[in-house]
């Protein structure tokens, strides 16, 4: 990449690894989680790593409103991986999202297209700035969801819950915190329901009382949903699949299953295996690919946390909307049908399957499950009643549970979800 030397201008470092992630999500489709080691593989100071995220997750967010405002300020209209336009972004976010000092917002943007187009860089900006002091331009109430997925969206759930997308969007979630016990110890919060609390913090998650101690872990109320529907354990087995980070199966450890743990990601079962240790639970941890894996025999119960589009998390993660389209989700829909199919014998006749994807998508949720059915007649719906769940979630006519973005509105919003508990006749 060519750039001037960071070493010569503060707060180069972080922007140049802003725009490698902006590119990597934008261009090659990769998800911020995936683009962050590398892009930020220079960056030694922790805070210039978490400002570099920060650039590129609202740029993401934004983006609809950014390039509106670049594009009233161009003749021709930049294409939409231009480097050019991937500095002005980062350049405009970190003024009207995080309020940056246009000075230094545009010192360290220029550098960006070294060799580039630095005088249209500059043109824009400062266009774009007279704008928003004369008040011609600014950013709307909430950032607009990306076009196919608002009109599928919209089409899908209806236009409420579109339009609560995009005010979920434009806030910063609130911390979850799933429990071992229903003690909550000195935190205070909202209580969602048993052994939960919500919070907006003041401080990092690991400096919160009960940490060191393990006596809670980072889990949005809609993900702590599948682990609750299979209750206490009382020492039966239950294989929770696609495990990782880990937030599941600390729910059922805590709930008295014996517990076979699986991932293929060994990167991600190091935390995972992390917070074992400080939440002093136990499972038997294996890292290994599904699709070659087998238990050495049927469990009591299995759970389900299937690779999927992961729409229904774009509140912490707005790089997904920007990488998931039809293809995308027709792609991750066939993975879960493989992955339902194979794991079907693992449970004993009268034992339980609960599926759960974080998407907003039907095809990998009531879709996946009404075809799973049609071809496996062993297994039937378990309706999920409604003393199951917390209070401010309802199951569906059928009896499974769907979370959407215009739920807890009031309360800071909920992932998106959809889960099924299915049961293999004895």
């Amino acid at each position: 990449m060519n750039t001037e030397s960071p070493s010569k201008i503060p707060g180069l470092p972080a922007r140049i690894a802003a725009l490698r992630l902006l590119d990597a999500v934008c261009r090659r489709g990769e998800t911020l989680d995936q683009a962050l080691p590398v892009a930020t593989a220079k960056l030694s100071n922790p805070s210039d790593r978490s400002l570099a995220h920060n650039i590129a997750a609202n740029a993401l967010r934004w983006m609809t409103a950014l390039d509106a405002m670049i594009d009233s300020a161009t003749k021709k209209r930049l294409p939409d991986d231009a480097k050019a336009r991937m500095a002005l972004r980062i350049a405009l976010v970190q003024v009207l999202i995080l309020e940056t000092p246009q000075h230094a917002a545009i010192a360290t943007a220029l550098p960006l297209v070294h060799g580039g187009p630095r005088r249209l860089v500059h043109g824009v900006f400062s266009t774009v700035m007279r704008g928003l002091e004369s008040g011609a331009l600014g950013l709307p109430e909430h950032p607009e969801i990306p076009g196919e997925t608002l009109d599928r969206w919209t089409d899908r759930w209806g236009e409420d819950v579109a339009i609560a997308a995009g005010q979920a969007w434009a806030q910063s979630p609130p911390l979850d915190l799933s429990f071992k016990t229903d003690d909550a110890g000195e935190l205070q919060g909202e209580k969602l329901a048993s052994k939960h609390l919500r919070m907006q913090p003041d401080k990092p998650v690991t400096e919160l009382p009960g940490f060191d101690e393990g006596a809670f872990w980072v889990q949005d109320l809609a993900a702590s949903l599948p682990a609750r529907l299979l209750g206490e354990g009382e020492g039966k087995t239950v294989l929770d699949l696609c495990a990782a980070p880990g937030g599941k199966t600390m729910q059922l450890a805590a709930a008295g299953w014996k517990i076979q743990s699986v991932d293929n990601s060994e990167k991600r079962m190091e935390r995972f295996t992390d917070n074992l240790s400080r939440t002093k639970l136990d499972a038997e941890v294996v890292i290994a690919d599904l699709m070659k894996w087998e238990p050495a025999e049927p469990a009591d119960a299995i759970l389900l946390d299937a690779p999927c589009s992961a729409t229904g998390i774009f509140r912490r993660h707005p790089d997904v909307l920007h990488c998931i389209g039809s293809r995308q989700i027709a792609d991750r829909a066939e993975v879960q049908k493989t992955l339902l199919d194979r794991i079907a014998p693992w449970v004993k006749p009268g034992g339980v399957l609960v599926y759960a994807v974080c998407s907003l998508e039907p095809e990998e949720g009531e879709e996946q499950i009404e075809q799973f059915l049609e071809g496996h007649d062993e297994f039937e719906i378990v309706p999920v009643t409604a003393d199951a769940l917390p209070d401010t979630i309802s199951p569906t006519e059928n009896g499974c549970v769907r979370t959407l973005p215009n739920m807890l509105a009031d309360k800071g919003h909920l992932d998106g979800f959809f889960i099924a508990k299915l049961q293999r006749k004895g």
